[in-house]
C-alpha cells in the first residue's frame, strides 16, 4: 500500500499514462476524419498527421500538425512542472522526463505503439534545460527551413540540445548526463526506419 502511495510512484504513473495520450490520433479522428495509424508512416506524431490529413484537407492539415505538436510537448511538461510545485527532487524529475516520453513512444493506449517522441522531449527539456533547448529548437528550425526534411531536421535539433546541454548548462542538475542520454536514444531508436530511409535517400520531405 506505501507503494501506490509513494509521491514519486505516483508522478511515474501520471507521466506514462498522461505521456501516452495519443494527441495527435485523436485530433486527425475528430477532426478530419482519418486515421493516421492506418497511412503513411503510422506514427501519432504531428509530422504524419500533417502529411496523412493533407491527402483530403490542405487547409486543416496544418493546424492539426501544429496543435499535436504543442499538446504533444504540453502533456510531458505539464507533469514535470506540477511535480516541480510540489518540490520533487531533479532525480524525479528526470525520472519522470523519461517516463513522458516512453509513454508517448510505447502508448498504453495503443497496445505500445506510438510516435517518435520528438514533441515530447522537447516539452520536459524545456522545463528542465532550457536554454540547451532552445538553442537545439534553433537548430531544429534551421535544418527544417534548409533540409526539409522533418527526420533529419529533429535528430539534428536534437544531437543540438546535447551538446549545448554539456556545454553550457554544466550539468543537469543530477549526478550525470545519463536521463538526457536516454532521452536522446530512445528518439534515435524510434527514428530507426527514417535513417535507413535517410541512408537509401528515400527519405520523404516536408512540403
Amino acid at each position: 500500500m506505501d507503494f501506490l502511495t509513494n509521491p514519486n510512484i505516483i508522478f511515474y504513473i501520471l507521466a506514462y499514462l498522461i505521456g501516452s495520450i495519443p494527441f495527435g490520433l485523436l485530433l486527425a479522428k475528430k477532426y478530419a476524419g482519418v486515421n493516421v495509424q492506418d497511412s503513411g508512416s503510422k506514427s501519432i506524431g504531428a509530422t504524419n498527421v500533417l502529411r496523412v490529413v493533407k491527402e483530403t484537407n490542405p487547409s486543416l492539415a496544418k493546424k492539426l500538425g501544429i496543435a499535436t505538436v504543442l499538446l504533444d510537448a504540453i502533456k510531458g511538461a505539464a507533469v514535470v512542472l506540477v511535480a516541480i510545485v510540489y518540490g520533487m527532487s531533479m532525480e524525479t524529475l528526470w525520472a519522470i522526463a523519461v517516463i513522458s516520453v516512453l509513454g508517448h513512444c510505447y502508448s498504453i493506449y495503443l497496445a505500445l505503439e506510438g510516435g517518435k517522441g520528438v514533441a515530447t522531449g522537447l516539452g520536459v527539456l524545456l522545463v528542465l534545460i532550457p536554454i540547451p533547448t532552445l538553442i537545439g529548437a534553433f537548430v531544429w528550425g534551421f535544418c527544417a527551413k534548409v533540409l526539409k526534411i522533418s527526420s533529419i531536421s529533429s535528430l539534428l535539433g536534437l544531437i543540438g540540445v546535447v551538446i549545448s546541454g554539456i556545454i553550457f548548462n554544466n550539468g543537469l542538475g543530477v549526478e550525470s548526463n545519463a536521463p538526457l542520454y536516454i532521452i536522446t536514444f530512445i528518439i534515435f531508436y524510434k527514428h530507426i526506419p527514417n535513417i535507413i530511409r535517410l541512408i537509401k535517400k528515400e527519405e520523404g520531405k516536408v512540403a
